[in-house]
């Protein structure tokens, strides 16, 4: 058991929030019990979740998608007032991170999925700290386009969407997860030949075809789904608490 004040001090420090201008507040968004044994941790605080991490009995939720997100409506009604109501009910902090999850190097998004396809981590991209949350790998060697569409989708456990425009052998990949598409130019000027994200929007098409490099569409939930749980891991450890991971899937 540790003291919920505890744990958010040293998370926080471990994220290095500060060094992030995000688009919702990182940290503890929603306090509950003062002492933390149980930890469950997902992707996105939806009510299926929270319902889950009350059949858990959690003392804490760990999330990646949080709430009071830059922009969105003020009130608390409708499903986010049922969905904080459930965590206030039940006495359950709600801890979030968004993009230091994504670009920590040991235990990010990022960094998780450069291990799940066996990619070296060679440089980084776009925006944010330390030269952009994108990461890039020099390929050993070339490779088919059609071999690492089959690496990528085997590693994320879903079919991606590949829009193609760039030559059959590929020599440096690039990826971001998430809604990161906007990283697409970047991920080019960068060199890469194939740029991963998680979503797919209108305007990568053209730019596939424009520019001459392969994107693909990996999943927002799919590419996302490392980072939360290694955390999640890592407290257990660190404070000797119980942890679960629970997945809740999403196609998109």
């Amino acid at each position: 058991m540790v003291q919920l004040s505890e744990l958010i001090r040293y998370s926080n420090t471990l994220m290095e929030i500060e060094r992030y201008q995000d688009y919702c507040p990182n940290g503890l968004q929603i306090e509950g019990r003062a002492e933390v044994s149980k930890i469950v941790s997902g992707v996105t605080a939806s009510q299926a979740l929270i319902d889950a991490a009350v059949k858990e009995r959690a003392d804490l939720l760990l999330v990646h998608h949080g709430y009071f997100w830059k922009g969105e409506e003020q009130v608390i009604s409708g499903i986010k007032r049922k969905r904080i109501k459930t965590l206030l009910d039940h006495d359950i902090s709600l801890l979030a991170y968004h993009l230091p999850l994504d670009g920590h190097t040991d235990l990010g998004n990022n960094t998780h999925l450069a291990k799940l396809w066996g990619f070296d981590v060679d440089g980084r991209f776009g925006e944010g700290v330390d030269g952009g949350l994108g990461l890039y790998s020099d390929l050993p060697k070339p490779m088919k386009i059609g071999e690492l569409i089959k690496l990528i989708s085997s590693g994320v456990e879903r079919e991606v969407v590949h829009l193609p425009g760039g030559d059959e052998m590929v020599r440096r990949v690039g990826w971001c997860s998430g809604g990161a598409d906007g990283y697409f130019e970047a991920a080019i000027a960068a060199g890469c030949d194939l740029y991963i994200t998680g979503e797919v929007s209108e305007p990568s098409f053209h730019i596939a075809q424009e520019l001459g490099a392969h994107f693909i569409g990996a999943g927002h939930h799919a590419t996302e789904r490392g980072g939360v749980r290694q955390l999640g891991e890592h407290l257990a450890e660190m404070f000797s608490v119980e942890h679960r991971f629970i997945d809740i899937p999403n196609p998109v």
